[in-house]
């Protein structure tokens, strides 16, 4: 979802891990001692207990691009108020932008600041590669967020969305949704973000998987670079260009909304529509069931929650709830789920506004 080196980024693989896990309460690091044959059993019963209670006061770091996206804005929000929560966290977040130089600028202030962790989501990976390496060096845990830094040692935590999933769920969707319709050699169309990110081709690879199992295939397809005016150009010209559609899958709600409109304009009804990323506006038009729109796949902003969370754990020494290690992984990949009318109700609440 980006206009510049990947709205999404460049994603490393990772243990896969439900938000869930990550938003309950926490464990406490100090079990009270029990018998050998009944020590793991009891472990686990006892997690979700202390890890939200006050602890040492941190100060986070928090430096994110410009809110000019709606994902990208609900990773903000998400971030500051999942800060709140904690009476022993102080977020110390620096002036969003989309300009390179000068988020290398704000993150070093953050390190001469000397706060206790540091949440980045960089507007390029690998051009702040080198920002987020100083701050390891100095001592200060990188919780990298989306977009991944090539180098390891440039972040403590990885956590972010999982994009050949995003396809995959896509594609089973309309692969199902076609099959039990008896429907056979569809025209299925894909309308991606932007082609030659790392993170559009994982999610057409995905999608193109799934419909393999399905005996289909994509018919044709075109970027929209992420924005509005380009989702309504794009869809207008494959409107055009084919007079039967049996199903479209839009990588993102964002662009989708240009989508969307060029489909109302051109009168089109005849076929499905899935769009990506899991925005509020998709979800209603889900819920209300008056569209083409019938499923978005999630790529969730929560992440950014998430993350601050992990920062204020790894700052305070702790490890996550639900899990017997005493330490927050390495690596978290986010599932990407399939938000139909049937589990609108659900995944509203956590939708951003495109």
């Amino acid at each position: 979802m980006s206009k510049n080196v990947g709205r999404r980024g460049l994603f490393a693989s990772g243990a896969v891990l439900g938000a869930g896990a990550l938003l309950a309460a926490c464990t406490s690091n100090e079990p009270a001692a029990v018998s050998a044959s009944s020590a793991a059993p009891q472990a686990a019963a006892s997690a979700g207990t202390d890890n939200d209670k006050p602890g040492e006061q941190v100060v986070i770091g928090f430096s994110a691009p410009a809110a000019d996206h709606g994902w990208i804005a609900a990773i903000s929000k998400n971030a500051q108020e999942a800060a709140k929560q904690y009476s022993d966290v102080t977020l110390k977040a620096v002036e969003p932008t989309n300009d390179i130089n000068q988020q290398i600028s704000a993150v070093e202030s953050l390190i001469q600041a000397k706060v206790n962790a540091l949440v980045i989501l960089p507007n390029d990976g690998q051009q702040l590669n080198q920002v987020a390496r100083q701050a390891m060096d100095a001592g200060i845990p990188v919780i990298n967020v989306d977009r991944v830094f090539p180098d390891k040692l440039s972040y403590r935590t990885w956590i972010g969305g999982d994009n050949y999933g995003m396809g995959v769920a896509a594609g089973h969707f309309i692969g199902k949704t076609l099959k039990d319709k008896g429907v056979s050699n569809p025209v299925i169309l894909e309308i991606q973000g932007i082609a030659t990110l790392p993170l559009t081709q994982e999610r057409s690879k995905g999608f193109a998987d799934a419909l393999q199992m399905y005996g289909f295939k994509v018919t044709a397809k075109q970027d929209a670079k992420f924005t509005v005016e380009s989702g309504t150009q794009v869809a207008g010209n494959l409107l055009q260009a084919h007079k039967k559609i049996d199903a479209i899958w839009n990588h993102d709600d964002d662009q989708g909304i240009g989508v969307l409109a060029a489909i109302k304009e051109a009168g089109r009804d005849e076929f499905i529509m899935v769009g990506g990323a899991g925005s509020a506006n998709a979800m209603r038009d889900i819920k209300a069931d008056s569209g083409v729109l019938k499923a978005t796949v999630t790529y969730p902003a929560t992440m950014a929650a998430s993350a601050i969370k992990l920062a204020r754990l790894i700052a305070q020494g702790k490890g996550m709830s639900d899990l017997m290690e005493n330490e927050v992984p390495q690596s978290i990949t986010l599932a990407s789920q399939t938000v139909s009318k049937d589990n609108v109700a659900k995944y509203l609440p956590s939708g951003f506004e495109s």
